[in-house]
């Protein structure tokens, strides 16, 4: 396990490496030689490009310094700590929500194939790929929000500061329950179908077969045979999508008004403000390294093969 253990830590530090290298290039060594100086100020580096290099990640990684804005002269990382929270919160959320949705679905239309629901399962799945999750939020928010009244249409209420107007866990929930169900919807669909392909494909094993021939129920059979081989690669499938989900947060973010990361990551590309861009990509690399790093170690803890399993063939 330790072996295993250094060996993704080691992974993880090599991508954050050439992430970090990446975001340099792209937004300080490529920018026109009008923005160039002004980036060189911001970020307090001089020097040859490997020195400049070593002192923007020095700043990075020591002192959680990306810099200023260009539009405001504001802290990169302080509108990161602003926004990062409400991103989290709609991703962790809505992963909840397409978990809650696509398991149930899932498990039911592999276990009743060609029936009914199976073919109202297929139906979501095919309406939930195509639907736009922008376009989705704004018919969820006008419904709900603008003709129903039950719930907020949009806006952001703080968790722990509530301000004089809104805040508190009550009315964060309100404001966030719309975004969760789009955001878990889309996600839902995806997962469902694979729940379902996977499902069916352990219940025509040899194995269950004679399970069931020995009078082991459904039940039984799911929960000691066919759970334990449809997590992994449910595990496997969260991390594979994590870049793709954190990237529809955007549309979600901009349906609903959220002060997001996705809305901060907008306005910095209009008014091409560097060091804001190039944080919140930096930033929002690592998070997804990190992520990926939490589910291989996951996925090893499901699966111990993964850990014996020499570091040539899993790469």
């Amino acid at each position: 396990m330790a072996q295993y253990l250094v060996a993704r830590l080691a992974s993880a530090a090599l991508t954050l490496a050439v992430i970090t290298l990446f975001v340099f290039v792209a937004f300080y060594v490529l920018p026109t030689g009008q923005q160039r100086p002004g980036f060189t100020t911001t970020y307090r580096i001089h020097g040859s490009l490997p020195h400049q290099y070593a002192l923007f990640v020095w700043n990075a990684v020591r002192h959680g310094d990306l810099g200023r804005s260009y539009a405001n002269r504001e802290p990169v990382t302080s509108r990161l700590g602003d926004a990062a929270p409400v991103t989290l919160s709609l991703v962790l959320g809505g992963l909840i929500v397409w978990l809650g949705i696509a398991l149930p679905l899932g498990l039911l239309s592999a276990l009743r194939p060609r029936s009914l629901l199976d073919l109202a399962v297929t139906a979501f799945v095919l309406i939930g790929i195509s639907v736009h999750p922008l376009w989705l939020g704004l018919i969820l928010g006008f419904v709900f929000g603008e003709h129903w009244h039950v719930l907020p249409a949009a806006g952001y209420c703080d968790l722990f500061s509530p301000s004089t107007s809104c805040g508190g866990p009550a009315q964060w929930f309100d404001h966030l329950l719309l975004p969760w169900l789009t955001f878990g919807a889309l996600n839902a669909a995806l997962y469902t179908l694979m729940i379902r392909s996977v499902v069916r494909e352990e219940l025509e094993k040899d194995y269950v077969l004679a399970a069931r021939a020995k009078g082991a129920g459904t039940g039984r059979v799911l929960r000691t045979h066919v759970g334990a081989n449809v997590l992994p690669p449910l595990v496997t499938m969260i991390g594979m999508n994590v870049g793709i989900a954190v990237a529809g947060v955007v549309f979600v973010e901009s349906a609903f008004g959220l002060p997001g990361l996705g809305g901060i990551l907008r306005q910095s590309i209009m008014r091409r403000d560097l060091p804001m861009t190039g944080g919140i990509a930096l930033f929002t690399a690592a998070v997804i390294v990190l992520l990926n790093l939490a589910v291989d170690l996951v996925y090893s803890a499901l699966d111990p093969r993964i850990r014996r399993a020499p570091l040539t063939a899993r790469a």
